[in-house]
């Protein structure tokens, strides 16, 4: 098993949801790329932190 956890910085905002680009680490290729979450559960964040866990 790894974990990882990556960074996402706000993007834009669309209709119903805020749009987050992955910050990648220096060197590395993104992860995820692009993520949308929910306005009622992003609010007004600048910075999210997702952790990844892949199970072997």
């Amino acid at each position: 098993m790894s974990k990882v956890t990556v960074t996402f910085e706000y993007e834009k905002e669309t209709k119903n949801s805020v749009r987050y680009q992955e910050v990648p680490e220096e060197g590395k290729a993104p992860i995820m790329g692009s993520l949308y979450v929910q306005k009622w559960f992003a609010g007004n964040t600048k910075l999210l932190e997702i952790t990844i866990e892949k199970k072997d």
